[in-house]
């Protein structure tokens, strides 16, 4: 069996926000590892910090202290310039709340992240959509498409730039559960596929079980 190496390694990972004059800690000292082409499932009740560990792991959020490393590069040590770079070519992102924009097409849309770093191809975007069964929703904007499938075109999005990683922050949160489970069916087979790896946030312990591995935050500590 092949040994997987480290690709992304946080350590002692320290994150809070004041609420008035109180000091609330979300993330208290959270040290992890994941590996190439391995998909970590991350649950935990509300508040719990997922959501900001998942940003502070994805180069979005910088922590109070403590270091993250993405194939042995220092996430937070370099210009701001420098770590949108990284993350246009390297990570790929999917939110509860889809992002598109809804004066774009399907297809405009999902080409939006290669014009960001100035790589417009459109055979790309188009390959992206129909692997997520879109080819025949490409020229309908988003508002034109139910809610699973506006999940679909930001799941294409996201994987159009061919990134190494993707970061999902509870991508089924607006959907029913059939059709939840669709998109994690997709997710999962995607990332598979195409040797990528996935990190998923979600409050769902159901769904929370199907990845390689799942990592639980309680009250901003591992379980």
């Amino acid at each position: 069996m092949k040994t997987r190496t480290s690709q992304l390694i946080a350590r002692d990972l320290f994150q809070s926000f004041r609420m008035g004059s109180r000091r609330i800690e979300v993330l208290r000292g959270i040290s992890m590892e994941i590996s190439h082409g391995e998909a970590v499932f991350l649950s935990g009740a509300s508040g719990a910090g997922k959501t900001t560990l998942l940003y502070t792991l994805a180069g979005l959020e910088r922590p109070e202290s403590g270091t993250v490393e993405f194939e042995g590069r220092r996430l937070y040590n370099g210009g701001s310039t420098a770590q949108a770079r990284l993350r246009n070519t390297k990570m790929g992102f999917v939110f509860q709340g889809y992002f598109l924009l809804p004066e774009l097409t399907a297809l405009e849309n999902v080409l939006l992240p290669g014009m960001i770093g100035r790589r417009t191809a459109k055979t790309n975007a188009e390959e992206s959509l129909t692997a997520v069964g879109l080819s025949d929703r490409m020229h309908h904007l988003p508002a034109e498409l139910s809610g699973g499938e506006q999940q679909r075109v930001a799941i294409a999005r996201a994987l159009t730039n061919n990134p190494d990683i993707v970061f999902a922050d509870e991508p089924t949160g607006n959907l029913d559960s059939k059709t939840g489970d669709e998109i994690i069916d997709l997710l999962l087979n995607l990332v598979h596929e195409r040797n990528k790896t996935l990190l998923v946030v979600t409050h769902d312990a159901r769904l929370a079980a199907r990845g390689d591995r799942q990592l639980h935050i309680k009250d901003g500590v591992l379980q």
